[in-house]
């Protein structure tokens, strides 16, 4: 028997740190062979079908919530209004803060159905919907149909995807682009040719992702690629053509917008580029939060998939072959590719929970191929937990968003609101906060919004008509106003939103220190 020698020994040794890694990632820890594409099951497609839209689509006509969600759905508002399709406006004044394709997509279905709450909402729904739907359809030719209905259908139960998602807000038109972009590339990259039909439409995906929220949508492409290649060893050569073909084809599609909003407002590229995509992330000035953040919201946000992290974790690291099937390179992928979403935003300094909502479809994946390594024990788990995850979502989405996004409303009580702002002759100021729900339901554009800082503004606003209405959307600031306001302008009429004594301190710790959209109002005269 020969006999290992130290020699030798050395010579098996990784000659480098990128060998090494490779070694272990494509024969330690995804040692299997690709999967080859599955056939759908046209049950399984009618059920992803069919629970997201039971989920997503009912009860889409409550209060819009503040602030995001009134001032999404009033940005295109006043934009159809004006018929302008290229500067976003909020208030009578251009909106710089983001690209326009929510605007835009929103518009279309307020030009379709009409100016309603739904109307606009139905667009994040159909985002997420779609988004299901890709990591279903796509997600079967990499890891098999089995796991792609699991992780489909995990995604469609997890709180913190659908519930946010179909909210109006960006991050669930993001997480479609994105989900559709890293799908695609994937499968264009994957064979030992380059796919050129996957690669345009992932082109096409990630150049909507920018016109959604800026460069972030190629920074969650781009690196998990990078390095997935750099790990497993490239399948498909990637010469120069199909990048500058890639960003050419996505430039296409964002790039007019960007220079024409550029010739219109030239304040807004360095604005938002600058502003809004570097300095929120390397020096934040709001939504500040620690790098564990996101911790808890995946654990939580992606239930019931998250209870699998542990088998998961068992699977990848154990050595015996039943635990071992299915570690396939598709697998380490989309592990790569959702870990590096959430890896991203948790070094920002600037962090708000539904960032990474385009993790949660890669990550499903990785949970759905879990369940079905397990075999029937675990997939009969797995569907008692979509059902309970189901009918809790069904729930809070009829009954407990509803009245949260009532309570919240400054247009809880819209008769008395409207009985002193309805009249667009009327001057009337939002302090310290935006009340832009009252600009959507009473078709106004004109209301300003002056912040704390700004007290001396509010003094010259106040000073300029005879009649002001100020909209206090803090709970103490009309105390505040008092202590001092100039002798020359009184307060003539007083109205308090109070809320329900009896909902608790609970409620309020759950809606932060300012819950309620509108707090007080009053009309303030100027004398001589």
């Amino acid at each position: 028997m020969s006999t290992l020698t130290a020699h030798d020994a050395t010579h098996l040794l990784p000659r480098s740190p990128l060998t090494g890694a490779r070694w272990l990632w494509s024969r330690v820890i995804f040692p299997e062979r690709s999967t080859e594409p599955t056939a759908l099951r046209p049950r399984s497609l009618a059920l992803v079908i069919l629970l997201p839209a039971l989920l997503l689509y009912p009860s889409l006509n409550f209060h819009l919530m503040e602030p995001d969600e009134s001032r999404y759905a009033e940005i295109p508002r006043e934009m159809l209004q004006r018929g302008d399709w290229v500067v976003p406006h909020l208030q009578g004044q251009p909106y710089l803060d983001k690209p326009p394709l929510m605007y835009w997509l929103v518009m279309l279905s307020y030009s379709i159905f009409g100016v309603h709450e739904w109307a606009a909402r139905v667009v994040p729904a159909l985002a997420i919907h779609v988004s299901i739907l890709a990591t279903y359809l796509v997600g079967r030719r990499s890891l098999g149909e089995r796991p792609a209905f699991w992780g489909a259908m995990l995604l469609s139960a997890a709180p913190g995807f659908m519930s946010m998602g179909r909210i109006l807000i960006l991050d669930g038109l993001l997480a479609c682009c994105t989900t559709v972009a890293i799908l695609a590339a994937w499968e264009a990259l994957r064979g030992q040719r380059l796919a050129w039909g996957w690669w345009l439409l992932a082109a096409a995906a990630t150049g909507l992702g920018i016109l959604t929220k800026g460069p972030v949508a190629l920074i969650l492409l781009v690196p998990p690629l990078w390095l997935y290649r750099r790990l497993h060893g490239a399948s498909s050569k990637m010469g120069i053509r199909p990048v500058i073909t890639f960003l050419a084809a996505s430039a296409a599609i964002n790039v007019p917008w960007y220079l024409a909003i550029g010739l219109r407002a030239p304040a807004f590229l360095r604005y938002f580029f600058w502003e809004h995509n570097v300095v929120r992330f390397v020096a934040p000035f709001d939504h500040i939060r620690p790098v564990w953040f996101y911790i808890p919201v995946l654990l939580l946000g992606l239930l019931p998939g998250t209870l699998m992290i542990v088998t998961l974790a068992r699977d990848l690291l154990s050595g015996e072959p039943r635990r071992a099937r299915g570690r396939t390179p598709e697998l380490g992928f989309f592990l790569l590719a959702g870990g590096w979403c959430v890896l991203f935003f948790s070094m920002s300094g600037s962090k708000l929970p539904t960032y990474i909502l385009p993790a949660f479809p890669m990550l499903a994946l990785a949970f759905g191929s879990t369940v079905v390594a397990g075999g029937v024990w675990r997939t009969r788990v797995a569907a008692a937990l979509i059902v309970v995850a189901s009918l809790f979502l069904g729930w809070l989405h009829v009954e407990a968003f509803p009245w949260y996004a009532k309570m919240r409303s400054p247009m809880r009580d819209p008769a008395r609101v409207a009985k002193y702002c309805a009249d667009p002759e009327q001057p009337v100021v939002c302090f310290p906060r935006s009340c832009d729900s009252v600009a959507f339901y009473l078709e106004r554009d004109d209301l300003r919004n002056i912040r704390t800082k700004n007290s001396n503004e509010l003094i010259e606003t106040l000073r300029m008509n005879p009649r002001t209405v100020i909209l206090f959307t803090h709970r103490h600031s009309l105390d505040g106003l008092r202590t001092w306001l100039p002798a020359d302008l009184v307060i003539v009429e007083e109205v308090a939103f109070d809320h329900d004594k009896s909902v608790g301190k609970w409620y309020d710790i759950l809606s932060t220190e300012t819950p309620w959209g509108l707090c007080d109002l009053a009309v303030i005269e100027r004398r001589p």
